[in-house]
């Protein structure tokens, strides 16, 4: 019999390539999505529109339900934002939690996959980084995603909900058919800003500061393929159901591209050349960062497959040039 999972924030970029996943690995998927960051159109599946502050709305979906577990992407996510609005992501990423667990504690569901991310680490002085770097959070962001994750320890403690927190580095691609990718309004993210300059949407891209300790003087940052972070959610939620026990991993690739290596792929996928400037460098933004992922290959057998930068742009090119304008 299989298994239905309630994916939170399912209709966002990371969450509709795992329902994709999840339906393709036989899984009953229901989405609960605001749809302030996500899009309708990027899922086919059962969707409830409603807001993780919607208490009561919450526990009506669980009510309705039957779910076995859940995973849970909604929260806001831009670090820069969140050093301007810090109320809205403490108490998005934070109290929505919260009632999502209230909702999962009252119905009996007993596993959760959380989306954390590599941001609790702050500047690490390790690479690459492991699960037991010290946490320093350098942003309201990251500092959310850190308290949710105590949240949830005591939560198992005290209710038995187990939980697996996986924290990954930086997501990139698009599904390989093309059909779902990466629309942000506002676009930060490297590749996806980059593209739009390929696609004459910008009048070029600015590279922040080449004078880092970097073989090319650039950023050095670790891109993941979507669809490998979406089959490590899937990984996650299984490992929840036969082992019954609480754990947290790191999800990169292991190494880094420097953001000259990005602009240069894009060119050469692309075959189109734009305009690139050098800026100022951005306050907070380390030398490189990546990941350790030791412990998640070994503990959910899972091994990144689509991650190499060739693959990655490919795919976020596919999906960008076919929708111009997202979805």
């Amino acid at each position: 019999m299989k298994k239905n999972i309630l994916v939170t924030g399912g209709a966002g970029y990371m969450g509709s390539h795992t329902v994709k996943v999840l339906e393709e690995e036989g899984y009953g998927v229901s989405v609960y999505d605001n749809l302030i960051c996500g899009h309708r159109e990027s899922v086919k599946t059962p969707l409830t529109v409603g807001d993780l502050l919607e208490k009561e709305k919450v526990e009506e979906v669980f009510k309705k339900g039957k779910f076995d577990g859940v995973i849970h992407f909604a929260a806001y996510a831009l670090a820069g934002e969140s050093m301007e609005t810090p109320y809205k992501y403490f108490e998005n990423n934070i109290m929505g939690g919260l009632n999502l667990l209230e909702a999962m504690r009252k119905n009996n569901v007993k596993y959760i996959v959380f989306s954390s991310t590599c941001a609790i680490y702050g500047y690490p002085e390790n690479l690459p980084v492991g699960e037991e770097e010290e946490k320093n959070p350098v942003s309201v962001y990251g500092e959310s995603k850190l308290v949710f994750e105590k949240v949830l320890s005591w939560y198992d403690a005290i209710y038995n909900i187990k939980n697996v927190s996986l924290r990954y580095f930086n997501a990139a691609g698009a599904s390989l058919d093309g059909s779902i990718g990466e629309d942000h309004d506002p676009e930060t993210h490297i590749i996806p800003v980059a593209i739009e300059a390929a696609l004459g949407k910008r009048d070029g891209f600015t590279i922040f500061g080449d004078d880092y300790d970097t073989p090319d003087g650039t950023n050095v940052r670790d891109y993941i393929h979507v669809l490998d972070l979406a089959s490590a959610h899937t990984k996650a939620i299984d490992y929840l159901f036969e082992n019954k026990k609480s754990d947290y991993f790191n999800l990169g690739v292991g190494k880094g591209y420097s953001n000259r290596q990005v602009i240069e792929m894009i060119k050469k996928i692309a075959k189109k050349d734009f305009r690139v400037e050098i800026g100022k460098r951005r306050e907070g933004d380390p030398d490189a960062i990546y990941a350790d992922n030791q412990k998640a290959k070994k503990v959910l057998k899972w091994t990144p497959e689509y991650s190499d930068l060739e693959t990655i742009i490919k795919s976020a090119w596919k999906w960008h040039s076919k929708n111009p304008e997202g979805f």
